[in-house]
């Protein structure tokens, strides 16, 4: 029950106030006494599909899926259409070739996608790990990372 009143309170904290960190937003929780770890935020934040968009003033903050620009996906869709060489995996690590300078807009672009298999990424230059659970899930991910180039 916890996580369901720390979730909608996540999602009215979102929609009436600009947080523009994971750490403004662990805090106004815990004031609340609601208490959170960065891994939980982290969760959460990926499980209600929320998003950064840029507040108009140079800075981003968080926003419900429904709050996102028209264009967002297709943007993230194109980086990774661009910018992926190629993907293969070795059991729970996936590896995402890109296109040098452009690893880090396909990581977030992957982060996005919001499957749950996916633990998280790490960006490089010209490289993305993308870290899974389970062991067997690898081969999904690849097959599905190589639907959203074609």
């Amino acid at each position: 029950m916890m996580k369901a009143r720390r979730q909608a309170r996540i999602l009215e904290l979102v929609r009436t106030e600009v947080i523009q960190t994971q750490e403004e937003l662990a805090a106004l929780l815990t004031r609340e006494g609601i208490p959170v770890t960065q891994a939980t935020i982290s969760r959460d934040i990926k499980e209600l599909n929320l998003q950064k968009v840029p507040t108009g003033d140079g800075r981003y903050r968080y926003a419900l899926p429904d709050e996102v620009p028209a264009g967002a996906w297709d943007k993230r869709r194109r980086i990774l259409q661009e910018s992926v060489l190629s993907v293969d995996a070795s059991e729970n690590i996936v590896v995402v070739k890109t296109l040098p300078g452009t690893a880090a807009s396909v990581a977030y672009a992957i982060d996005y996608q919001g499957w749950p298999e996916v633990i998280g990424t790490v960006a490089g230059e010209d490289t993305v790990l993308v870290v899974v659970r389970p062991r067997e899930a690898g081969g999904e991910i690849v097959e599905r990372i190589r639907g959203l180039i074609r």
